[in-house]
């Protein structure tokens, strides 16, 4: 969750920060930031959005959001919050979390496309977008070789457009896996001749604690970083792109939070600058750290503000800053809620004074 394309942010190794060091506001629970709209239901049990901006007309944007389960669901929703029910692809075994990419070339097309992980097959499922056209010959295997309990369950997935020739990545997380740094699996997509996608392995990474699991992974696509949230311990970063190495930048977020810290989005302000919000899942409210570090150290990244929402248990959230109608002139923060629904957030609302530094 997370990009940059037209200035779009779609919505996860240094050296620990502690509170103490940060100038962080808190807003109390009375003053809870309410959504601007709350999608229909999903059926189960809703994990993850993401935000496709339409390149022609972004009031005709959509948020795809996961409906995790055996009978799973990828949702469509409109700006409204409305099911688009031709372009909502059902049948799905559970597929946890989600990304969206714009570009990938397949076959003569230039396409966007949304990726999910089905746990229960071990598969990558990749679909075109925006009408949400299966071009994954039914999956594609991923963790091959794996065999310890879960390690081929898939829950997080994020996806990295590598800038300097546009090839596209999707990385991978499952629902637990080894402590040996190899806990993250990354594929290069890319397109046949025949209109389908198949995906490489190039690259294992990413340190795990062993405590809990970790879900939610974002990129920012312009910085060129990776980050994913390691539940109880704190939010990991690496380079995303594969070449760059294997080397943990950051370790952050380690004692800001009451629980699980879970889903990340960035918010790019222009210039590098910008803000990674973490959902401090059990205290119903998001962490805002800085997103170009400091003038010392762009690794560290600082808490600069705590924010309560009327999301209830959040896992997964996505942000953009692209103007998407009147709205969401400032852009759109979607999180899930724990009742079935995604809630839209107008972004000045959750970002308040810090959008205007």
């Amino acid at each position: 969750m997370k990009k940059s394309v037209m200035n779009i942010v779609l919505g996860v190794a240094f050296v620990a920060i502690s509170c103490s060091e940060t100038k962080e506001k808190t807003t109390s629970v009375a003053d809870a930031i309410k959504p601007a709209i709350t999608t229909d239901t999903t059926l189960h049990d809703t994990d993850d959005p993401a935000i496709w901006v339409n390149p022609t007309d972004p009031a005709q944007s959509m948020i795809i959001g996961t409906d995790k389960d055996i009978d799973g669901a990828l949702y469509a929703f409109d700006l409204n919050g409305k099911v688009i029910e031709e372009r909502t692809v059902r049948g799905l075994k559970r597929p946890n979390n989600v990304d969206i990419e714009y570009g990938l070339v397949v076959g003569t097309d230039t396409i966007d496309i949304a990726v999910t992980g089905e746990r229960f097959t071990h598969n990558m499922r990749v679909f075109a977008l925006p009408e949400m056209k299966v071009i994954d010959n039914g999956g594609i295997p991923v963790f091959e070789g794996e065999e310890g309990v879960e390690y081929r369950d898939l829950m997080g997935v994020a996806l990295y457009k590598r800038p300097t020739d546009g090839a596209i990545f999707a990385i991978m997380g499952r629902k637990t896996g080894p402590t040996d740094g190899t806990y993250l699996w990354q594929y290069l997509l890319e397109g046949t001749a025949e209109g389908t996608v198949k995906a490489t392995l190039v690259r294992k990474f990413g340190e795990f604690s062993g405590v809990k699991e970790i879900e939610a992974i974002a990129v920012d696509n312009e910085l060129g970083f990776v980050y994913y949230s390691d539940e109880n311990v704190g939010i990991r970063k690496y380079h995303a792109n594969p070449e760059m190495g294997n080397e943990e930048l950051a370790l952050f977020g380690t004692t800001d939070f009451l629980d699980d810290n879970e889903g990340i989005s960035i918010y790019d302000a222009g210039n590098g600058k910008g803000f990674i919000l973490v959902s401090d899942q059990q205290a119903n409210q998001f962490k805002i750290y800085s997103r170009e570090g400091t003038s010392v150290n762009p690794h560290q990244h600082e808490l600069l503000k705590t924010i309560k929402v009327s999301t209830n248990e959040s896992d997964g959230s996505e942000i953009t800053n692209v103007l998407l109608n009147d709205t969401f002139k400032h852009g759109i923060f979607v999180a899930m809620s724990d009742n079935r629904t995604f809630q839209y957030y107008r972004v000045e609302d959750i970002l308040g004074e810090l959008l205007k530094k």
